[in-house]
């Protein structure tokens, strides 16, 4: 992994060839003059990512509020040859929605795409703006007495949109799945201002190709997504969270099956290590939750009525504590869902989110933390991440932003184990030098076969996936 692969504009239409402020004139003229920002400082949330490790230049930001405003935007942006970057709530870790350095580029949010339609009672499904947030869905949802199945830590600023073109996993995938299982219709914009709209919701409709699939986990790179139709679930009813000391990743795999009795629905099992509980607990001004000290910490959310009647495998020798309130519940989830912020109060923090087959995921993550644990530049690292689908998150404080060694010995390694580079937030532009550790020739062929049909001149998003 290379600076170059990092940060390649590989195409050279990205360029502005006429002077900002007519680009600017024209895109007001869209969207209005007070959501075409060009100042620096106006800017400047949209050309940092979340994890400040990846920051670019953009000529300027336009917000559209409308599908035919993006049209519009799209449409002159093409015909200037100016390259756009499509962005949602920029919690993004691999610099996938953030636009590269010295680029002339235009970053396109939008958050301003926020409409929600009435939840559907008879099919369970609403039409949301790809600008809604991830938590104003769930809330949305759960007024209608529906439940929106994907969740995350980032709930109240990732976006809809965002979470689509990245394919978002999150803390419930073992029972509800990725978000592309949560996608019946999708509305978006090419680059030329085509609009596809396809949000009837249909669970049967085998007419071609699903095109909203594609865009699932396009990053940004075929269109802009706009709106989106999504499936949604009958509530959860009362649950029961448990954390549980863990010996080793062996363990914590067991206690899947063995700590929860198999008439329950498992809805969440995350895995935490004794780093990153101090760092939480340190963070959130929190005690040690458990009697003991443990290398490992699991996490169980079962769905059982909230009476603890879901942990019947559990031996009278166990170190766990359990929650059946809603507050109790909160705080235990705390030490989990703080970990990317704890890390983050150290400093700019390496980030990476891999995935390894479920039978393999004990050794993989044994054999990273020996790589991480021993690497020169490293002072702290943990090693957590959603025990029940094979995602691991892999927190780094100590080398430089732009020391990449440490990231591709770790990606070389779960490579070996048959895994993913990424599971949740996208290959962006920090990864796109690794594809091919994780996805054959062919596939990355016939991938950069579908963008050319979808963007013939690249100018969406250049540089994230392909490089």
């Amino acid at each position: 992994m290379t600076d170059d692969v990092l940060f390649q504009q590989d195409n050279p239409v990205t360029d502005i060839a006429n002077p900002i402020a007519t680009l600017r004139d024209s895109l007001s003229a869209i969207v209005g003059a007070d959501h075409v920002l060009t100042d620096p400082a106006l800017m400047d949330q949209y050309v940092e990512d979340w994890s400040r490790r990846w920051r670019g230049d953009a000529a300027l930001v336009v917000r559209p509020g409308t599908t035919d405003e993006v049209a519009g935007v799209l449409r002159e942006c093409t015909s200037r040859g100016v390259a756009v970057v499509p962005q949602g709530g920029n919690t993004g870790l691999v610099g996938g929605s953030v636009p590269a350095p010295g680029s002339s580029s235009v970053v396109l949010s939008t958050r301003r795409l926020d409409s929600f339609g009435e939840v559907d009672d008879l099919s369970g499904q609403v039409t949301v703006g790809a600008g809604a947030t991830l938590g104003d869905v769930q809330r949305h949802a759960a007024a209608a007495g529906w439940h929106y199945g994907v969740d995350l830590a980032a709930r109240d600023s990732a976006t809809i949109g965002g979470t689509v073109a990245t394919n978002a996993g999150g803390i419930h995938v073992v029972a509800f799945g990725m978000t592309r299982l949560q996608i019946v219709g999708i509305e978006a914009v090419l680059a030329d201002g085509t609009v596809l709209s396809h949000l009837s919701g249909m669970l049967k409709d085998n007419t071609g190709y699903d095109l909203g699939s594609l865009f699932c986990g396009s990053e940004g790179t075929l269109g802009v997504i706009t709106a989106v139709r999504l499936r949604l679930h009958r509530p959860v009813g009362r649950t029961s969270v448990a954390l549980i000391g863990a010996s080793s990743y062996d363990e914590a795999i067991a206690l899947m099956s063995s700590a929860v009795d198999p008439s329950v629905r498992l809805l969440a099992a995350e895995v935490t290590d004794e780093q990153g509980m101090e760092l939480a607990a340190r963070l959130n001004g929190t005690a040690w939750p458990l009697a003991e000290r443990h290398p490992l910490v699991v996490l169980l959310e079962v769905e059982d009525g909230g009476d603890a009647s879901g942990f019947t495998g559990l031996d009278d020798e166990a170190d766990v504590v359990v929650g059946l309130d809603a507050s109790e519940q909160a705080r235990l989830w705390a030490y989990r869902e703080s970990q990317g912020e704890a890390f983050t109060a150290l400093g700019i923090t390496h980030k990476l989110d891999v995935s390894v087959p479920l039978p393999l995921l004990a050794a993989c993550a044994d054999e990273l933390r020996g790589i991480v644990g021993g690497w020169p530049t490293v002072q702290n690292f943990g090693v957590f991440g959603h025990l029940a689908d094979g995602n691991i998150h892999v927190e780094m404080f100590g080398p430089d932003a732009d020391d990449l060694g440490v990231d591709l010995a770790v990606l070389e390694c779960v490579a070996r184990y048959g895994g993913s580079v990424s599971a949740e937030h996208g290959v962006g532009r920090a990864k796109a030098g690794e594809l091919h550790l994780c996805r054959s020739a062919e596939e990355i062929a016939a991938m950069r076969a579908i963008k050319a049909a979808w963007d013939p001149t690249g100018l969406m998003n250049p540089g994230v996936i392909f490089g």
